[in-house]
């Protein structure tokens, strides 16, 4: 049979291609879903902030519907999340899906500032260029669950660097889009930005599709094991796993109940439900999340590209190209991430890859020429991404299986509410004439996660949640092994003692009619010859 290459067979296997490939069609379909997602993203980045001053709206509105937009991913994105394991993962991806193709065709519908503020709150749109919706938590939990603690890092990684590529398509394609339809007779501004979005809408059918040919691993797996109380006194009758599954009786509900006082129940109900553990390491990472996340929103792709259209005055084209290349070298940075965490561990290739891009934030507005600024703005994409799967990965290794989702869910939540505050103030400061500002406290609070990260995380223990579950199923793996072979065993020293000629035993021996196989260290000599033992095990 023909061998693939040596340097094919090292891609493959040192860049995660085979853990992906382990994993499954569901963690194709997965990725495939994101990128076409990150795709209509990638034109969002490019255009929305200059969609709306096209329209007339002010700076200081501008931030408040990416702040208001937050707000709406906030909730959506928490709700979906807790309650996904009950109602099932892919009916919440689905439901997220027409959300999407909702937004997209308010957009390329109506010009309205709060018609398409309220399109974007109840539905999926991005104002980042990021996924903040109810998606990537559910598929990160969908991945960490169908991978081990060996494939973990380089599936999600995968699942980072793959859909930055199609948010490098996405934004190369749109900015050649719009240079072709604003230079047509009859097409305003405003008539390309809308074509675009008719774009994002039909991304939200293709994520539909490829959401309905995931497959039932991608649910919860429960335990379907039972158990009985053990009585501690003899009077004391066994509690059956029946006792146990019968229902609690009602409740009365009360009278006039407060909304808000409800659903704070349900939110600290859901966050009960996760160990305390989990909650004490979980507590300093989400505070730390929330200070990278208010520096992101302060300076998402789609300001950053508003600043730069307005400092410098680029073609829209021009423009596309840049964000296309940075989006492209993020997936290349995320691409290697995997194999660095391998070398280095995850919270070094979180801190270390991220360093760098900090400091391009913050001396980002400094520079007199547009590529000065491009170059900046370049490094800080190539190094943004490194840290995305490495820091889901470090999550997975650190929360019980079935704590999953819903602390990606809240972790999500977390960032998202810090990051909605960010556009709000750098709307006020653009309107003041103080944009820059923005990327320089956006830089120094990336530097203060940075630091802080390294210093609380460095010596955390990872995968102590797993080492039973995957225990086990070595045991399970190699159990029917063991058993053939100890069969095997007694066979053969069956053989041996029925050769044997009863006048040759003695009488000082006891007879026997059947040897009995050795045990302990003879017992594992003797296995240690067999044919079948593998050294693999």
């Amino acid at each position: 049979m023909f061998a693939a290459p040596n340097p094919i067979r090292w891609f493959y296997h040192e860049f995660g291609l085979a853990s992906v490939h382990a994993t499954g069609l569901d963690a194709y379909l997965i990725i495939l879903a994101r990128t076409c997602r990150m795709f209509a993203y990638g034109t969002n980045s490019l255009i929305l902030a200059i969609f709306f001053s096209a329209l007339g709206v002010t700076d200081k509105h501008i931030g408040l519907f990416m702040s208001l937009t937050l707000v709406g991913d906030v909730f959506l994105g928490t709700l979906l999340s807790l309650v996904a394991d009950r109602i099932g993962r892919r009916r919440v991806l689905l439901g997220g899906s027409i959300l999407m193709i909702t937004s997209g065709v308010v957009f390329a519908v109506f010009e309205n500032f709060w018609i398409l503020l309220f399109g974007a709150i109840v539905g999926v749109i991005s104002i980042t260029g990021g996924d903040f919706g109810p998606f990537r938590s559910i598929e990160e939990s969908i991945l960490s669950q169908l991978t081990s603690p060996s494939t973990r890092s380089d599936v999600l990684a995968w699942h980072v660097s793959t859909p930055l590529i199609g948010s490098s398509i996405g934004s190369e394609v749109s900015g050649r889009i719009l240079h072709r339809l604003q230079g047509k007779d009859g097409w305003t501004e405003v008539d390309s930005y809308h074509a675009l979005f008719w774009v994002y809408a039909a991304m939200g059918l293709v994520n539909v599709a490829f959401v309905l040919m995931l497959t039932e691993a991608c649910e919860l797996q429960r335990s379907n094991s039972s158990y009985s109380q053990i009585p501690q006194r003899d009077d004391e009758p066994a509690e059956s796993q029946t006792n146990m599954n019968a229902p609690e009786p009602m409740r009365p509900a009360p009278k006039n109940p407060n909304r808000l006082l409800a659903a704070w129940n349900w939110f600290s109900t859901q966050l009960a439900q996760i160990s305390s553990s989990t909650r004490s390491t979980m507590y300093k990472l989400w505070f730390l999340l929330a200070v990278d996340s208010l520096a992101d929103g302060m300076v998402p792709y789609s300001l950053t590209n508003y600043y730069l259209d307005i400092t410098f005055h680029p073609s829209k084209s021009t423009l596309g190209d840049v964000t296309s290349a940075s989006y492209f070298l993020g997936a290349l940075g995320a691409t290697l991430a995997g194999p660095l965490a391998k070398k280095i561990g995850l919270v070094n290739t979180m801190v270390f890859t991220h360093i760098p891009s900090s400091a391009a934030v913050l001396v980002f507005p400094f520079p007199p020429l547009f590529w000065m600024s491009a170059v900046l703005l370049l490094i800080r994409a190539a190094l943004n991404s490194m840290d995305q799967a490495p820091r889901t990965a470090l999550i997975a290794a650190v929360v019980k299986p079935e704590e999953r989702t819903a602390v990606m869910g809240i972790t999500s939540t977390v960032r998202t509410l810090a990051a909605m505050a960010g556009p709000s103030v750098t709307g006020l400061l653009a309107s003041n004439e103080h944009f820059w500002v923005a990327f320089v406290a956006a830089g120094v609070c990336r530097l203060a996660y940075d630091f802080g990260l390294y210093g609380l995380f460095i010596n955390i223990k990872l995968n102590q949640r797993e080492a039973p579950r995957m225990e086990q199923v070595s045991r399970e793996r190699i159990g029917q092994e063991d058993f053939d072979e100890e069969m095997e065993l007694e066979s053969i020293f069956d053989s041996d003692v029925s050769s044997i000629d009863e006048s040759e035993i003695g009488s000082a021996v006891v007879p026997s009619s059947r040897l009995k196989p050795p045990s302990g260290i003879d017992h594992q000599r003797a296995r240690s010859r067999s044919p079948h033992r593998t050294t693999d095990i």
